[in-house]
């Protein structure tokens, strides 16, 4: 019976216990707090409620990125915009310590029991920086006003065509990777900045590093280009053109002036006239329509593609893609001209000098003047000549006007005759000639010459027999960009 009583002591013992152990464990992981002496980057939060801390602890990582970023160059305040950490692309956070915090109070008893006895002690914060968010504060534009232009080195022609270099004027700019390292060195790894009582909220101080840059061009990059000296000069003259024409001429003229090629580059006449449209637009001139000269938008324009050719013949310059004009020019010799229509016929041709090329081009005392610069053997000439093979008869077409007395004719328009042109290039060295090459065979079409009668029988002569004609789409517009009256117009 004594044992009985003493082993029914021992079990209620061993159960209230084991009961104070449940209720001890139970209560001791369905607590709030974090376990004691716990530290997050030398913020001490040991025993401290979780949610307070956590909330508390997003704070302070919200005031280290508000920490003022202040920029200078040397003793030089910069004038940047108020700038912060979070500005410069730095961001905080402390999401190991936030999930095993969480961990204390998610899954069963055991498992939080498990994950409150393994809780370290020691927690840090850490960072990311984005280097792209700075670059957009710290822009180009903001270089720009800051430090100065990048200004590329220029190459002067003189009134005696001499060659003059304007050096390129460099500025500082911004060492980004050098920035990089010194803003992580910077940027505080704990909360120890944000302790001190004096200075709550400190200012984060940083030397920018700067490195002078130069502009792509220099004037080193361009005495190596080989823009040495005049090569070649091709004036043709304007004559009597009206002001619409002398204005298209000069537009294209502006437009090409100053360009310049390099080794293999090629002039694509179409983009010099886009571009002359776009910076300066086009007046009303004659155009050729169909071998006829017609009211039109940018005519002349082909006198600059023709004198350009010209240039580009007599310095030896691969011609990619060329044209004569259907009807002879007064401005250049037949055979030696180069049409332009849109969408059409174009005019290109290749730097092939192996140097750079530099374009001059102007209207001086009513000519329009082209010039090219570059390199080119002083010894080595290109003359051109042209044959003129066969004369075309000019046509003679009829038509039908009752206006005009019986049997009578008149006149409309007197024809012009076409041509057949073989144009050869002479090389010389030394005053040598060394090669003489066929460069092309144009034909001008002729111009028909036109007779109105008023016949007594109008079944005559004057009629025409002709099949219906098969349709023929409108022919191209050459020497302009579009008819007058064109859509557009």
């Amino acid at each position: 019976m004594k044992k009985i009583h003493t082993f029914a002591i021992i079990s209620v013992l061993f159960a209230l216990f084991f009961t104070t152990l449940l209720v001890w464990i139970y209560m001791y992981t369905h607590q709030a707090k974090l376990p004691s002496k716990v530290t997050i980057s030398g913020w001490a939060v040991g025993g401290q409620d979780i949610p307070s801390v956590i909330r508390e602890l997003d704070q302070k990582l919200q005031a280290l990125e508000d920490l003022p970023l202040q920029l200078k160059e040397g003793n030089r305040t910069l004038s940047t915009p108020k700038l912060t950490l979070q500005h410069a692309g730095v961001r905080y956070n402390a999401n190991e310590f936030k999930q095993a915090a969480a961990g204390l109070s998610e899954g069963n008893m055991v498992q939080r029991l498990f994950n409150r006895l393994r809780f370290q002690k020691d927690w840090s914060i850490s960072y990311s920086y984005d280097r792209a968010k700075l670059r957009s504060y710290l822009s180009p534009a903001w270089e720009q006003s800051e430090f100065g232009d990048l200004i590329p080195a220029k190459v002067l022609i003189t009134k005696l065509d001499e060659i003059e270099f304007i050096p390129e004027h460099s500025a500082n700019r911004i060492h980004w990777t050098e920035m990089t390292r010194r803003i992580e060195h910077a940027v505080p790894a704990d909360f120890t900045r944000l302790m001190n009582p004096i200075e709550p909220r400190p200012t984060i101080v940083i030397d920018l590093p700067l490195q002078v840059m130069n502009p792509s061009v220099t004037i080193d990059s361009l005495r190596q280009s080989g823009i040495q000296r005049k090569i070649i000069q091709v004036s043709t003259p304007l004559g009597t053109s009206g002001e619409g024409r002398t204005y298209n001429v000069t537009a294209a003229a502006k437009a090409v002036d100053g360009m310049i090629l390099k080794p293999g580059d090629e002039l694509n006449y179409g983009q010099i006239v886009k571009k002359a449209e776009k910076d300066s637009g086009f007046k009303e001139a004659p155009v050729i329509v169909g071998g006829e000269l017609v009211p039109g938008i940018g005519g002349g324009i082909c006198q600059v593609s023709s004198t350009l050719y010209n240039a580009a013949l007599r310095t030896g310059l691969h011609i990619v893609e060329r044209r004569n004009h259907s009807l002879p020019v007064s401005y250049m010799p037949k055979g030696l001209d180069a049409t332009f229509a849109t969408d059409y016929i174009n005019f290109r041709f290749k730097n092939t000098t192996g140097k750079s090329l530099l374009i001059k081009a102007e209207i001086k005392n009513r000519e329009l003047v082209v010039k090219f610069f570059g390199t080119m053997p002083e010894n080595v000439t290109y003359e051109l000549e042209t044959l003129l093979l066969e004369t075309l008869p000019a046509p003679t077409e009829f038509t039908n006007d009752s206006s005009l007395p019986v049997n009578t004719q008149a006149v409309v328009q007197e024809g012009a005759p076409g041509y057949i042109v073989e144009t050869y290039q002479i090389k010389r060295i030394d005053g040598a000639i060394v090669s003489r090459t066929l460069i092309s065979k144009d034909t001008y079409r002729p111009q028909a010459r036109l007779i109105a009668a008023n016949p007594d029988n109008p079944s005559s002569e004057t009629e025409d027999r002709s099949e219906p004609a098969p349709f023929d789409p409108a022919p191209p517009v050459e020497d302009g960009i579009r008819t007058q009256g064109a859509i557009g117009d």
